[in-house]
């Protein structure tokens, strides 16, 4: 089941336990909370953007090895509006 993070409507109406964000485990198909389960205050609930993971560390994904591996070309700024090629 997924967690569902929680903050105050108002501020100044919380309780220690909504009185910053708070995390409630619940089924997909539950409605959202409409109040805290605490002190009965208002609340909302947040949406944040789904989590990435790679499963190969970004080191390797940028090594010269993989950069050439794949077609692309590694420029280094030597200065003066000029790039010499890496890879």
């Amino acid at each position: 089941m997924p967690f569902y993070t929680y903050r105050p409507r108002d501020p100044d109406k919380c309780c220690k336990y909504c009185q910053n964000e708070f995390e409630i485990v619940q089924k997909i198909t539950e409605d959202a909370l409409q109040f805290c389960p605490d002190c009965g205050n208002e609340v909302v609930r947040i949406i944040f953007p789904a989590r990435q993971s790679t499963e190969v560390p970004t080191n390797k994904l940028l090594s010269d090895d993989n950069i050439k591996k794949h077609g692309f070309k590694k420029l280094r700024n030597v200065g003066g509006g000029k790039f010499d090629e890496v890879v």
